[in-house]
């Protein structure tokens, strides 16, 4: 039933649809048990496989139980036709599928997500693009952004760090300055990271800086002391 709704109410912007159709999606879908409407997604993702870009993406290490090669767009735009519930997205994070763990992170509401339980899914992402995708939909919108951003970029984990300076970036992007305590912190932890072996942590942390510079001028001037010291 689920699938017949998709293919006759396709996606708008924003989630809405003509003539009240998405709120007789979300009825349906709501009064489904869980695990129905897990099939009925897992069913949906089915529907939507691309061959092509999963067997890419296994190549280069992305080792699911399940990648449907599903493109973010199109992935972002089913997302509007699903319903914002933490029992929901708490039980796409548990499969090992690519576009369920996405998934999780687009529909989780902020306010259904503490810090406590941001360091846990932190610590259970896979892959990059799971940090990417819980930076940009979920992390970035929470009351606690800054605050855990800089907890993580001081873990010895090359994962938390790596969402630490993504989540930074993203704050920078949208012109959120940090105070001079946390501004010299971060930098700090730049200068150590820019010098990492690790080249996911240590390209998380030059885009981040990147972003820091476009503050204004007197970010840039900062952050070129940085690069001159690392030499770069």
């Amino acid at each position: 039933m689920l699938l017949f709704y998709l293919h006759i109410f396709p996606s708008c912007k924003n989630g809405q649809r003509g003539g009240g159709s998405l709120s007789a999606f979300h009825r349906i879908f709501a009064a489904m048990e869980l695990q129905e409407q897990l099939r009925q997604i897992k069913r949906a993702l089915h529907s939507m496989m691309n061959g092509p870009i999963s067997q890419a993406m296994r190549n280069k290490g992305l080792t699911y139980k399940v990648n449907f090669g599903v493109e973010k767009p199109r992935l972002e735009e089913y997302a509007h036709e699903l319903p914002t519930t933490y029992e929901l997205a708490a039980a796409l994070w548990k499969e090992n599928i690519r576009e369920c763990r996405l998934l999780a992170g687009m529909l989780m509401p902020v306010e259904d997500f503490p810090a406590d339980l941001a360091d846990v899914w932190v610590e259970q992402i896979l892959f990059p693009e799971e940090a990417d995708n819980l930076v940009f939909h979920l992390l970035s919108r929470t009351p606690y952004a800054s605050e855990r951003a800089f907890v993580w970029l001081a873990d010895e984990r090359p994962m938390f760090r790596y969402v630490g300076y993504q989540l930074l970036g993203r704050l920078f992007t949208e012109r959120k300055v940090p105070n001079r305590r946390d501004m010299l912190e971060y930098l700090d932890h730049t200068t150590t990271d820019l010098r990492s072996d690790n080249t996911m942590v240590k390209q998380a942390a030059w885009r981040s800086l990147m972003k820091f510079m476009d503050l204004g001028i007197g970010q840039e001037r900062l952050g070129n002391q940085v690069l001159d010291s690392v030499g770069m």
